[in-house]
């Protein structure tokens, strides 16, 4: 582990113990009957769980760090394809996403084959999918019902997996070091969530998109991303980048995780559905933490890796 690894570490866990203290605090002084404040302090019990889980898994190793979002991702699409309504005749293009697509995926990122990862789910899984859909010979909803799977597919297991693909980057000077990177990216990911949830609340007037999210604010947004292009420019050194590069893929981050948020609350308000799920108290579901990071990773991945490996 490196020194700036570890004052990475440290600056998380300082930050960490900051916002339980303040937690603690309003929580003392509305007596525990603010909705919102109790909602905070719910989401910083779960911080803790999701900070430590991914940085045991980074100083383990890619291997650990693989598993980890291929469960996340498992448990993503588990909670996508509940609440989507599915048929009999959608067995086998459940089958081949839950058992093929899904490992064969995260085996490719482990062996490192990019050519294939970044094409298999795409165009060999889309293939697949559709046709066993086509051999269960339901034309009923045929379209919509194949869209969904192969949606789930994309956003759940696909775009999910970009994050630990920046493992298999090799940037010259900085080999070696990727699982920086990686920390970077879903830790930006994440304070641009709580930025954007704490400035809408303080500031917000004006809604983003209110058939969508109503708790979203044009205010939460630029105020969150401004404070959130601060931080990323703080945290260049566990990066190959400089302060105002690292500035300029914060907000690369901060505008495709805004708009992957918004798209999924598209997809939830369709199904009628207020969070993906219960799993992780104050947050809803895997998918409601992941919908940002499923959107920013293949951007971000792909992005760094044109301007700084080829």
């Amino acid at each position: 582990m490196t020194s700036a690894f570890k004052q990475t570490g440290i600056l998380l866990l300082a930050l960490l113990v900051v916002a339980s203290l303040s937690g603690y605090m309003l929580h003392v002084k509305f007596a525990g009957i603010n909705q919102t404040v109790n909602n905070l302090n719910a989401r910083i019990k779960a911080w803790w769980l999701m900070a430590g889980v991914l940085f045991s898994a980074l100083v383990l190793g890619p291997y650990a760090t693989i598993m980890v979002f291929a469960f996340s991702s498992l448990m993503a699409l588990r909670e996508f394809l509940t609440l989507t309504p599915t048929g009999k005749s959608d067995y086998w293009p459940l089958v081949i996403t839950f058992y093929v697509a899904l490992p064969v995926q995260y085996w490719l990122l482990g062996i490192q084959w990019y050519g294939m990862f970044s094409i298999f789910i795409p165009v060999y899984v889309f293939a697949l999918v559709s046709a066993a859909s086509a051999l269960s010979q339901d034309t009923e909803d045929f379209l919509s019902r194949n869209a969904r799977i192969l949606f789930a597919a994309m956003v759940c297991i696909y775009g999910v997996s970009h994050a630990p693909a920046l493992l298999m980057l090799t940037i010259p000077g900085f080999e070696g070091h990727s699982a920086q990177l990686l920390f970077f990216f879903t830790f930006i990911v994440q304070i641009s969530d709580v930025m954007q949830y704490l400035f809408g609340k303080l500031f917000g007037k004006h809604a983003l998109a209110p058939r969508l999210s109503p708790a979203k604010t044009w205010e939460g947004l630029l105020g969150g991303g401004v404070a959130t292009m601060l931080i990323g420019a703080g945290l260049h050194f566990i990066t190959p980048f400089d302060a105002f590069t690292a500035a300029g893929l914060t907000l690369l981050i901060v505008v495709c995780g805004a708009l992957g948020g918004l798209v999924m609350s598209a997809v939830k308000r369709s199904l009628g559905a207020k969070d993906w799920g219960t799993s992780i108290a104050g947050h809803g579901g895997y998918m409601d933490r992941l919908d940002s990071l499923s959107f920013a990773a293949p951007v971000f991945f792909h992005v760094v890796r044109w301007l700084w490996t080829l």
